[in-house]
């Protein structure tokens, strides 16, 4: 038998995942603890004792013990993050084996890598609350967010209104047949030029911004309406429920059905 000393610099308190349904707005508080923030889609905005902070996808922000912070405005309605409370053990914040250097707000590298981690954290967390899993599920998420971009660069040059017009209309006629070819066409401009600007400004492609943009209206559905999955496709702009199916699970990690059957699991709160 193996008998293997482990020790972490971190405690897990809990974690969870924060849909918004566009009302209310984040209360005002001071914990004793830090909190990692990272959010999926939408904005969230808020202020730590004087500092403002504007976090949109993709974005982490790192809150401090003992400082008061708030929300500056009403819950973006498609606004969705995942949040997680730790401690930092006394003694252990300059252990040398582990020093990681973290910026308070950062865009993260791999989103995707950071979504699986928030996962398979709230997965362990549901299964064995006490698990040392979760501290090193911690460890890995801040490694995740040190190697982000602390610095945000903004979009600029011709063609972002373009994008960002491209981008209101992905939001409001999503469940319409829609393209590419479509919106460049409704809005007077070359296909391949919408195409690459758009890439730049957000980071994402046409049609990814444009699954993403369905998925999100999927997931609420999925949450309150009883509707079958093709009723549910149909309306969020899906006319093949195999497809939507397989779209959703690329984005998600999980198919439409298991999301309906284990939401609640994931310590979902909404406002």
């Amino acid at each position: 038998m193996l008998s293997l000393p482990v020790s972490y610099p971190v405690k897990v308190q809990n974690g969870g995942l924060f849909i918004s349904r566009g009302v209310g707005t984040h209360p005002v508080r001071t914990l004793s603890s830090y909190e990692l923030i990272y959010v999926v889609r939408g904005t969230l905005s808020l202020q730590e004792e004087k500092t403002d902070f504007l976090l949109n996808a993709g974005e982490s922000l790192l809150l401090f013990p003992g400082r008061k912070h708030r929300g500056l405005s009403i819950f973006d309605a498609q606004l969705k993050f995942y949040w997680l409370h730790f401690d930092i053990i006394s003694g252990q914040q300059n252990s040398p084996c582990m020093q990681l250097t973290i910026p308070q707000q950062a865009k993260v590298r791999d989103a995707e890598r950071v979504l699986t981690l928030f996962r398979l954290f709230l997965n362990e967390q549901e299964r064995d609350g006490e698990s040392m899993a979760l501290e090193l599920l911690l460890l890995l998420l801040l490694q995740e967010v040190a190697r982000g971009w602390p610095d945000k660069v903004e979009p600029d040059g011709p063609g972002v209104a373009l994008a960002w017009k491209a981008r209101q209309l992905i939001a409001t006629q999503f469940h319409q047949p829609l393209g590419a070819a479509e919106l460049a066409a409704r809005l007077h401009c070359n296909a391949d030029y919408l195409g690459r600007v758009f890439r730049m400004t957000f980071q994402m492609t046409l049609t990814e911004a444009l699954h993403q943009q369905r998925v999100t209206a999927a997931e609420k559905l999925l949450m309150t309406d009883t509707g079958s999955l093709a009723e549910v496709a149909a309306r969020c702009g899906f006319n093949d429920v195999a497809w939507f199916r397989r779209v959703f699970r690329k984005i998600m990690g999980i198919t439409p059905s298991v999301y309906k059957q284990r939401y609640c699991r994931e310590h979902i709160n909404s406002d």
